[in-house]
């Protein structure tokens, strides 16, 4: 997934200066690393390797953050918006002059361990290299033979578009001295060989806190605030630890289903950045998809809302958040229809409960448009039939009667905010592999 940056810009101007004070003791570039004479023959490598390379990679995202949105698979390109700037992200695949195709396994593992690019260039931490570095040596390997063995494909990303002082790779070195500690996961003794390997995927290459943890005003997850929930391109990545609010508890088998098909028939479709994430985890190992599940379940501790099932019907009151819920969500929404394309009752949907409003402003705003050659949930937007008065009207109509949870103190300025970006970020095909009726009888 790619990083969530939810900083205003006023808060990154004053992280600018804070940077500026630091500039004194920023780190400088690093040695660069000899490069290869010419990319290694994708027969040099073994193919369980790089078949298991394919998996990993799937967990890390690879593909989604490395393809822009006309572009060919891993050639990079892709815009990441950010306070700072805009950031593109680099072609991986094994072209010698724009890619990898020079870069040996040390300069690799260097990139994802350390944050430092083959010329010895601090990275920008768009690249969650502050969660690759707990990838093992072994998984390294792996994924850099699968990019080794993709076709190259000579694509030179735009230049990033940062302004001072960030645009300073220095600075990036200063930033590592305050929020960057390098090292590859340890075990936690107290738990199970399942649990680790759940943690040291989650937290690392799958680097789910990258979304779902707050940043500071410089940018870096607030490590006394892991996985309470964070901002990600203009949708909110809801809570996955004991303060999670989704209605009903999810379960390791429940949330194994949902990351590898993208929808459970109890918590809905994925959507936002995280369609994509459940696309690639279809790709990704049953036993690992299986391990992050046991972790984050445990993390989240079966919390849940007790008055969700009750609210699942809850009757109309005459008010006129009632009659637009009535007319535009319930024949949908009412749980007659088969899943995941009739909607999940509104009740159980985590929109509607969750910490934050955006998500359920995006969808109503912007619905989930069709998927191209695919088949997919569909849902129509309303921005053109409803006022931001009537939004915030049927979001409060809805949260008061579908839960238990108390008002969002800022419904209105999030909906405006919804409404100001536009469709282009929110409008986002649910994802997952099992969204399609012809695999609905798969294991995933």
């Amino acid at each position: 997934m790619r990083r969530a940056f939810g900083l205003p810009a006023a808060t990154a101007a004053t992280a600018a200066l804070a940077l500026l004070t630091l500039g004194s003791c920023a780190t400088g570039d690093r040695a660069p690393l000899a490069g290869l004479e010419a990319p290694p023959a994708p027969r040099a490598f073994d193919a369980a390797l790089v078949k298991r390379g394919e998996a990993l990679a799937a967990i890390g995202n690879c593909r989604t953050c490395h393809t822009a949105a006309v572009g060919r698979a891993f050639a990079g390109g892709l815009p990441l918006e950010t306070p700072f700037g805009t950031i593109y992200s680099t072609n991986i695949t094994p072209d010698p002059q724009t890619g990898i195709g020079r870069w040996s396994e040390e300069a690799f593992r260097r990139a994802m361990r350390e944050g430092v690019d083959r010329g010895g260039h601090h990275l920008y931490p768009a690249f969650p290299y502050d969660r690759f570095t707990l990838v093992t040596d072994e998984d390294d390997r792996a994924i850099y033979a699968y990019l080794m063995t993709r076709p190259p494909v000579e694509s030179r990303p735009p230049a990033n578009r940062i302004r001072f002082p960030f645009n300073v790779r220095a600075f990036i070195g200063a930033w590592k001295a305050l929020y960057f500690k390098p090292g590859p996961y340890r075990a936690d003794p107290a738990h199970d060989a399942a649990w680790n390997r759940g943690a040291y995927l989650a937290e690392g290459l799958g680097h789910c806190s990258s979304c779902h943890t707050p940043r500071n005003a410089l940018g870096a997850e607030r490590a006394d605030r892991h996985f309470d929930g964070g901002e990600a391109e203009g949708w909110h990545a809801y809570a996955i630890n004991a303060r999670s609010n989704a209605p009903v508890p999810w379960t390791v088998d429940a949330l194994r289903a949902y990351l590898q098909r993208g929808w459970h028939p109890q918590h809905g479709v994925s959507r936002g950045p995280m369609a994509p994430v459940t696309h690639e985890l279809a790709m990704a190992n049953d036993a690992d998809v299986r391990d992050m599940a046991r972790y984050v379940v445990a993390l989240m501790d079966g919390r849940r809302g007790p008055a969700a099932e009750r609210a699942a019907q809850a009757p109309g009151d005459g008010s006129a958040g009632a009659r637009l819920y009535e007319s535009a969500c319930v024949q949908c929404h009412d749980g007659a229809r088969p899943l995941p394309f009739g909607g999940i009752p509104l009740a159980r949907s985590i929109g509607v409960a969750g910490e934050s409003p955006r998500n359920l402003a995006n969808v109503i705003l912007y619905g989930l448009p069709a998927a191209d050659a695919a088949t997919a949930p569909i849902m129509p937007g309303y921005a053109g039939a409803m006022t931001d008065a009537q939004v915030v009207g049927l979001s409060r109509w809805m949260r008061a009667r579908l839960t238990d949870k108390p008002p969002w103190e800022d419904l209105e300025r999030v909906v405006a905010q919804a409404r100001r970006a536009g469709p282009e970020g929110a409008q986002s095909v649910a994802g997952g592999a099992g969204l399609d009726p012809a695999r609905m009888g798969d294991s995933r």
